[in-house]
């Protein structure tokens, strides 16, 4: 936010004020670094013309600091009316962990001929040897503090997590937030967006509603005794019009978390992800989370809960090449005939494509199992077309995504692409299959094994030499491995579809900061 005052005097030199807070429960801090600020410009013959306010944004990095990313891009394109800029202290510029990010934009400043003044500190930034020293060391330290800051909060949060209580986060669907005083005398059930006023209050999961509690057991129910996959559990939820706590439709995706969430089984787990210091956000391991049991009262029992846990873990299961030959072996004692769609079809088995890749072709895992097929190899000539398309149309999007000024590294292995060394992505083609009543159907089968970020889905159109359009699925949706598409397939899966990959080119074309602003 930015706020302006008349000049005192055309004699005084031009000021703008630089304020930052942190965290909302700083109420007045703004002001008493504006006091401070002001009494150093009235002293030394400045006069504030120009304020730049930011309220609530942490120190850490200039991504989510509007005010300082204007204040930068004014002086760098001569808008700037200012001949100074007054800070409260080195802190307020910013808490970098990188104290060369904070002494750079202050060089960004200075090579536009406007000195920082930081005015709560004892030394003058006048560019000596001592104020250099003493800003190094200070914004050294206020980085440091961060990092120990962040130790100590994430232990007090593992004690607590460990005592049975939540830490932050929305309850889910089927369960509700409890606020309890320090004596354990429970207050009032919080509503979403609501939070603890005390510090000394805290916070545990309860059952919601029964209907949702109801619609609950009903989703393990269905996935456990009636073997019904998520997507299919969501279509029967939205049919019924039942919404999830976000009054969004069910997907794939939030079915699977109430499957896969500890806390429907009653435990209170913490630090599944990390997102420290404003780092990038990643996965743990297991080993790595914070667990207590019986934390909370289950809506599920502990056994539905890991029998459910072990049907999702089945899946992402790696096979030996004995076992992938053994269940080709029942596939083909079952049906007594095999083939590509047929494996892709099946249940718990893994799909052709896997078998291609472990044993470098059908024919080949067919002649290790003794069968021979008795039709033509017409596939084979498809499959050779789509491997051709495969590498042509991947050699096309690496050609985009370096014209648009992105980085990309191809694994020879997997053919997975590494973009701007900030995430990974691959491309699955998906043959069209015309069934016996004339309609178009596309199987997507998308390999856990490689976790890209992004896989790009390509649907072909019938003949299966042109490409119809695009699915764009993010990995954190934990979308099944194998998706079956028709030409119409609803809100759920169809949200992800684009009729080209100029949304996708555009979300690794690189950018300046100003351009980002």
């Amino acid at each position: 936010m930015l706020e302006t005052s008349a000049p005192q005097g055309l004699s005084l030199i031009r000021a703008a004020a630089y304020v930052r807070m942190s965290t909302d429960h700083q109420q007045y801090s703004i002001e008493n670094q504006l006091e401070v600020i002001r009494k150093y410009a009235e002293t030394n013959g400045m006069a504030i013309i120009q304020i730049y306010n930011e309220e609530g944004r942490s120190g850490l990095n200039i991504a989510g600091r509007p005010a300082l990313r204007q204040l930068i891009r004014d002086v760098e394109s001569g808008a700037a009316n200012f001949d100074v800029i007054l800070v409260y202290d080195v802190t307020r510029w910013g808490r970098f962990l990188n104290a060369d990010e904070s002494a750079y934009y202050e060089y960004l400043c200075q090579r536009a001929n406007i000195a920082v003044h930081y005015c709560a500190e004892l030394f003058t930034n006048d560019g000596s040897l001592s104020s250099t020293l003493l800003k190094t060391i200070k914004r050294t330290m206020a980085g440091e503090t961060c990092r120990e800051l962040s130790v100590k909060v994430f232990a007090g949060q593992c004690r607590l997590i460990e005592l049975g209580f939540r830490q932050g986060g929305p309850a889910g669907y089927g369960l509700r937030r409890l606020l309890r005083d320090q004596h354990g005398n429970p207050k009032v059930i919080l509503t979403r967006g609501e939070r603890k006023s005390l510090q000394t209050d805290r916070v545990i999961l309860v059952p919601g509603p029964a209907e949702e509690v109801a619609v609950v057991r009903e989703v393990y129910q269905r996935f456990i005794e009636e073997r019904q996959s998520e997507f299919e559990i969501a279509n029967v939820l939205n049919s019924r019009g039942i919404s999830t706590d976000l009054q969004r439709p069910w997907t794939r995706a939030t079915v699977h978390q109430l499957l896969t969430n500890p806390k429907y089984a009653g435990a209170n787990v913490f630090n599944r992800r990390s997102f420290k210091l404003k780092k990038k956000r990643i996965a743990n391991p297991p080993d790595m989370w914070i667990r207590r049991d019986d934390a909370f009262e289950p809506i599920i029992p502990l056994e539905i809960f890991q029998r459910a846990h072990e049907i999702v873990d089945a899946r992402h299961r790696r096979y030996s090449n004995d076992e992938m030959l053994e269940l080709l072996r029942r596939l083909l004692a079952q049906k007594g005939t095999l083939s590509g769609i047929l494996i892709d079809e099946a249940e718990g088995l893994p799909s052709s494509a896997a078998y291609q890749g472990r044993f470098k072709s059908l024919l080949r895992a067919y002649q290790l199992i003794g069968y021979t097929p008795r039709r033509d190899f017409a596939y084979v000539r498809i499959n050779r077309l789509l491997r051709e398309q495969h590498r042509t149309r991947m050699e096309a999007i690496i050609s985009e995504l370096k014209a648009g000024g992105a980085t990309v590294r191809k694994d020879p292995t997997t053919d997975t692409l590494t973009v701007n060394d900030e995430f990974t992505t691959s491309l699955v083609l998906a043959r069209c299959r015309e069934t016996g009543r004339g309609n178009f159907r596309w199987i997507m089968r998308l390999d856990a094994s490689l976790a890209p970020d992004i896989t790009i889905g390509a649907r072909l159109a019938a003949g299966n030499e042109t490409i119809l359009d695009y699915y764009l699925f993010p990995s954190i949706d934990a979308l099944a491995e194998r998706i079956r598409l028709a030409p119409e397939n609803g809100f759920v899966l169809d949200v992800y579809r684009f009729d080209d990959l100029s949304f996708f080119f555009s979300l690794c074309r690189r950018q300046t900061i100003e351009e980002a602003a």
